[in-house]
């Protein structure tokens, strides 16, 4: 350490290598200064290989997070950002907690502290977005009831009134009437999907992915869809049709990203000690749907598993919020980390004690 010039150039922040939580300072322009040993270890990153580089080397570009430099630059005012998400090539993602502060000197003007989220804070917090979209599916199920009951005696007087009208123009008119209720009439019919029974069954998960590509290919023939399978994972318990409807939902909405020119990746991987549906499972499958599309927009981020939340513009917003109650009804959780150039929906199926075997 006492030949790292970097730690050198820096003395008057000794004080901060005794420091437990990770320490990053940046100049001006977000060139690393420094680091702390606590941040070498949190990013796996030597201090010989960041300090003098741009704050993307270390951290990419989580969102938000160049934004909220700025103004902490511009007003001298502090920071505190929570969810932070690190996302780094090869390296699994980080979330974290990040303190902003504004310094003066030398060359360093801005101090970043990192913590790691607490486990508890954020099992808390996906709770509570899961009661949240809990509650706006029950309400939209609601008003699809109430909306689904009516729709019947339109289409049948507009088929009346289509009886009654000699004018072939006119009948046009009903004509439109009973494609709209039709149209009508199946979106309600999506909105109440995720209600039919499980028919839970022992299955390969890989035959589930292999019949998402193989729709794939049929739909969006312009479109890559690349196998990155773990074959020595063991089959899952679950309900073959609903986790075909739940992958090609998410794969589909990947294709439509892509506007046919792209690739899709399809992974599985094993996941050890995992926390689901407030249960410890020791081995759960983790499946992914990467692609390599312009990303997420930012205003609907936090919110894609809304129904009716789109990014598309003649998007129904419903794909994804019935592949999130199915994955929920196999004792599940769905995850999205997204950016330009990367989207990656991770998939957590529980593995059951007799099926580890």
């Amino acid at each position: 350490m006492q030949n790292d010039p970097s730690r050198s150039a820096v003395s008057p922040f000794a004080g901060l290598e005794l420091l437990s939580s990770a320490v990053v300072l940046v100049d001006d322009e977000f060139i690393v200064r420094y680091l702390n040993p606590g941040a070498e270890n949190l990013f796996a990153a030597s201090s010989r290989k960041i300090v003098g580089y741009s704050l993307r080397r270390l951290l990419g570009e989580p969102v938000g997070l160049a934004s909220a430099l700025n103004n902490v630059l511009r007003d001298n005012w502090s920071y505190t950002g929570h969810n932070l998400t690190v996302v780094r090539p090869g390296m699994e993602a980080l979330h974290l907690d990040c303190t902003v502060t504004p310094i003066d000197s030398g060359n360093a003007r801005l101090l970043l502290e990192f913590r790691p989220m607490d486990a508890h804070l954020k099992v808390a917090r996906e709770e509570q977005l899961a009661h949240q979209q809990q509650a706006n599916r029950e309400l939209i199920r609601n008003l699809a009831h109430e909306i689904k009951n009516p729709l019947g005696g339109i289409r049948g007087s507009a088929q009346l009134l289509e009886r009654e009208l000699d004018d072939p123009q006119l009948r046009e008119y009903t004509q439109v009437i009973i494609a709209e209720v039709d149209r009508l009439q199946d979106l309600m019919n999506r909105l109440l999907t995720s209600h039919r029974m499980m028919q839970p069954s022992q299955l390969n998960p890989h035959d589930v992915l292999e019949r998402v590509r193989r729709l794939i290919l049929a739909e969006f023939p312009s479109v890559g869809v690349r196998r990155d399978y773990d074959t020595s994972l063991p089959y899952i318990t679950g309900d073959r049709e609903q986790l075909i409807q739940a992958i090609l939902n998410i794969a589909r909405n990947a294709a439509q990203a892509l506007n046919g020119n792209g690739e899709i990746v399809l992974r599985t991987r094993a996941a050890r000690q995992v926390t689901l549906a407030k249960r410890r499972f020791k081995l759960a499958l983790q499946l992914q749907v990467i692609d390599n599309g312009p990303g997420i927009p930012d205003a609907i981020r936090d919110k894609i598993f809304y129904p009716l939340v789109s990014g598309r513009e003649n998007g129904s917003g419903l794909g994804l919020s019935l592949a999130q109650s199915f994955i929920e009804q196999h004792q599940g959780a769905i995850e999205v980390e997204s950016r330009p150039g990367r989207t990656c929906f991770t998939v957590f199926l529980p593995i059951s004690r007799d099926m580890e075997a």
